[in-house]
This record gives structure tokens, C-alpha cells and sequence, in this order.
């Protein structure tokens, strides 16, 4: 059968793409060897968000007495039943996928692909049987995995990555998390939530080392007030997994210091998977280990195109989902923007959030442009004292000359639900005093933002 496109891969890049090619006339088929909705929907983003709410609720019931609630038990964290509620949520959304592959008359080619010389994709299933498919494109989406490091080798029982953190069996006593990005983040928030000793071993001066330097700070500041052990400008140089416990050789500035733990979790970034799907086959050029594309994401191949976490850009499901998009519409003979990847907003969900889109204050003035910066502390929200959630703030960063919004950075309860309003905002170029006379609702925590502008510009009424 000949497709109009095939797509190797079916996570937040491939089943978005496939999608929006089925809704424009082409024939689709997509190569999927596990579970569709790839590692977001099963290993990644979905899942941790579901392990992330269960230790929340589990904080709000020790917290109960604060709201006027007597709980009459001790609460208790059963990891084996949050995991087990985690792999509901994804079962239940990877079963969405095959609705919608099945509504969109998506072809679902069972098995591991590999592009061939011609537009030409061979799939073979789990019990070696091999297919050839044409296509007149073909879409590589085969997405990322977690990273190892040759000072951590991961064993997958002591030393794990983040799919074996996800359903551990049993609550580990202790933990060191190495890598402080957004997954080494939820996961020490997460364990540490639940009842795990944890330490965070980060290479860099300040954890979450792409937000803005006053984030990283304040959540530093939140994880020691909540006895996670935090290491900056700190590298595991060895883990010896011989003994009960795996002893753990951290180089810090002040020396070297041993750290004995159930689990090491590595989390110190992600690999492409390019290997074995027939880039040097069919002479797909790569550039830095990933593949090289240009701004509508074809590769040097007439006819072959990639997305996601195998091509340069932030590594990220949203980010994977709008080049899907972009590269199926040019494909598609549609007139396509080409994305703004400095307008991509990023979300930590450890508690209290992080969210963030633009330049950081740091960045902005490197880049050379004069600075008003405003800040509104969660202290001073009405709706954020009720709920209960008064750590973070807001900040927002213009252009002093033309009132641009350059950037703006949250950290606080729910802040990755007001990010998308600073996204909006900078597509649409709209200025500090646009931000402040759009009318905000009372009480909410987005109000923030409008405070925050109007602190940039001295007209702040509630600090």
C-alpha cells in the first residue's frame, strides 16, 4: 500500500502530526513498536503528573488541621497504590490515542521501523516477520531516552532512570536524584513528599538551572525548608552498587563526599533514538547527534522530515506537538510559520510550580536591552492566602524602550495554568501598559501577572 506519509514514532510528535495530515487528506500510517503516545503519555509527562497529585493530596491531608480539618488517622503514602492509580491514567490515555487514530483512519503498523533508500520504511514485529511500506514522505519521530552517564551506569534496580522510578515496588528509605532539570526536580519533590530522604546533586551553580537565577533560589530555599539535601556545583564521580546500599562519591567545591542511598535516580537529561532506523542507509544527515533540519523540518533527504527530541530545540511534548503540525501543513502545500522557539513556554509540576517563557533577566540584559522589571510576591494575593499557597512570586521582564514583553517567570501553586496568558501576550506583541489595563479577575492567582506589570512600571496598588 502506498501512504501518503508515514511517521516512525506515535509519542506527542508523531500521533499530533499523524493526525493533522489524516485531517488534511493524506493517507497516514504510523510505526509504533510499544505503546501508543510514546514515552509522554506511558513513561513521561501524564503518568508523573498523576504521581505528582497523589503526593499532594497526600501533604494537604498532614496539612489538613491547617485548613479546620480533623483527619482522624494518621495519613499514610502507599507508593504501590499511587503507582498502580499512575498507570491507570496512562493506560487510559494511550486508549484515547487509539480512539482518535481509529476516527482519523490512521494506520497503526505494529513493530520497529526503519526508513530504506526511496521513501521506502521496513517494519518489523515482535516475532521477526518484516513488512516494506512506500510513502510519498516519511515523518521520523522516534523521540529521546534517558540519558547514561559513563561515572552512572543504571542497572535499573539500584541505579534507574526515570521508567523504573515510576513503578518501583517498594518506597525506597533513601535517594539521591542527580540531575535537578525538570524530571531530577518532580522526582526529588515527589519521593521527598511521600516520606524518602532525598538528596539533589545538580553540576551547576543553582538547581533548575534554565530558569531564572531568583526561581532557582526560592525553590532551593523551599526543598531545604522541606529537608531535601541540596548540592550545587556538584558531580557524581562514582557509585559503587556492591554493598545493601549504593555508595555514592559526589565531588563537591569543598572536596569529596560520600552519600550511602537505596536508589540512585539518574536524571541527568536524554539521548535521541536515531540508532538503528536507517539514517546511514538512506544518508539522513546528523549534526551534534541529532538530526539536522531545517525550519520546516526537512532533513537533507527529499521526502524525509523529523520532529521532536531527534532534531535541535527544547525537548519538550508541547514543542513536539507544533513542529507535528507546522511540518505537515508545509507538507501539505499550507502557508506554515515557522516556530519562535523563544516563545516556548517551560513547566516544572514539583510543588511549588515553575513556569516560564522568554528571556530570563540575566539573558535580556547579555542580549543588550535596557530593563524595567517588575515582581508580585504570592504573600500579597488575596486568593493565594486562602488557598494557602503564599510561597513564589511572578516577575516580568520588558524592554524598557518599546515596552515589550521579554520574559516572565512563576514559581508558585498552579502557575503552570497562568503561563499560557505571558505566551499569548508576547505572540500578540503586547506591551507593559496593554498588560496592565487588561482587566484581571479578583481573586485569582493570575491577577499576579497584572501586579507584576504594574510593578515594572511603579504603579503596583497592593505592595
Amino acid at each position: 500500500m502506498m501512504y501518503d506519509l508515514i511517521v516512525l514514532g506515535s509519542g506527542p510528535g508523531g500521533y499530533v502530526a499523524a493526525i493533522r495530515a489524516s485531517q488534511l487528506g493524506m493517507k497516514v500510517g504510523v510505526v509504533e513498536k510499544a505503546e501508543l503516545g510514546g514515552v509522554c503519555l506511558n513513561w513521561g509527562c501524564i503518568p508523573t503528573k498523576a504521581l505528582l497529585k497523589s503526593a499532594q493530596v497526600f501533604e494537604y491531608l498532614k496539612h489538613a488541621k491547617d485548613y479546620g480539618i480533623s483527619v482522624a488517622s494518621t495519613p499514610e503514602a502507599s507508593l504501590p497504590d499511587m503507582v498502580k492509580r499512575s498507570r491507570g491514567v496512562a493506560d487510559g490515555m494511550s486508549k484515547g490515542i487509539q480512539f482518535l487514530f481509529k476516527k482519523n483512519k490512521i494506520d497503526h503498523l505494529r513493530g520497529h521501523g526503519r526508513v530504506l533508500p526511496g521513501k521506502k520504511v521496513e517494519v518489523s514485529d515482535d516475532e521477526g516477520k518484516t513488512t516494506t511500506y512506500e510513502a510519498r514522505n516519511v515523518l521520523i519521530a522516534t523521540g529521546a531516552r534517558s540519558r547514561q552517564l559513563d561515572s552512572l551506569p543504571q542497572d535499573g534496580k539500584k541505579v534507574i532512570g526515570y521508567r523504573e522510578a515510576m513503578v518501583l515496588e517498594k518506597q525506597p528509605e533513601s535517594m539521591v536524584v542527580v540531575g535537578s532539570g525538570a524530571i531530577g526536580t518532580e522526582f526529588a519533590y515527589f519521593f521527598n513528599a511521600i516520606g524518602t530522604r532525598v538528596t539533589l546533586v545538580e553540576y551547576m551553580p543553582n538547581i533548575v538551572p534554565l530558569e531564572d537565577e531568583e526561581v532557582s533560589k526560592q525553590l532551593e530555599r523551599t526543598f531545604k525548608k522541606a529537608k531535601i539535601k541540596v548540592m550545587t556545583n556538584s558531580s557524581v564521580e562514582s557509585v559503587d552498587t556492591k554493598g545493601k546500599q549504593c555508595k555514592v562519591k559526589v565531588k563537591t567545591k569543598k572536596g569529596e563526599e560520600t552519600i550511602e542511598a537505596d536508589i540512585v535516580l539518574s536524571a541527568v537529561g536524554i539521548s535521541p533514538n536515531v540508532e538503528g532506523i536507517g539514517l546511514e542507509e538512506t544518508g539522513v544527515e546528523l549534526d551534534k547527534g541529532k538530526i539536522k533540519v531545517d525550519e520546516f523540518y526537512r532533513t537533507n533527504v527529499e521526502g524525509v522530515y523529523a520532529i521532536g527530541d531527534v532534531v535541535h530545540g527544547p525537548a519538550l511534548a508541547h514543542v513536539a506537538s507544533a513542529e507535528g503540525i507546522i511540518c505537515v501543513e508545509k507538507m501539505a502545500g499550507l502557508k506554515a510559520e515557522p516556530m519562535d522557539y523563544n516563545n516556548i513556554p517551560g513547566c516544572t509540576y514539583c510543588s511549588p510550580e515553575i513556569a516560564s517563557v522568554g528571556y530570563t533577566e540575566k539573558a535580556a540584559r547579555e542580549a543588550g536591552y535596557e530593563l524595567k522589571v517588575g515582581k508580585f510576591p504570592f504573600s500579597a494575593s488575596g486568593k493565594a492566602s486562602a488557598a494557602g499557597s503564599k510561597e513564589g512570586f511572578v516577575k516580568v521582564i520588558f524592554d524598557a524602550k518599546y515596552g515589550e514583553l521579554l520574559g516572565v517567570h512563576m514559581i508558585g501553586a498552579n502557575v503552570t495554568e497562568m503561563i499560557a496568558e505571558a505566551v499569548v501576550a508576547r505572540k500578540l506583541e503586547t506591551t507593559g501598559h496593554e498588560m496592565i489595563k487588561a482587566v484581571h479577575p479578583h481573586p485569582t492567582m493570575s491577577e499576579a501577572i497584572m501586579e507584576a506589570a504594574a510593578a515594572a512600571y511603579g504603579e503596583v496598588i497592593h505592595l
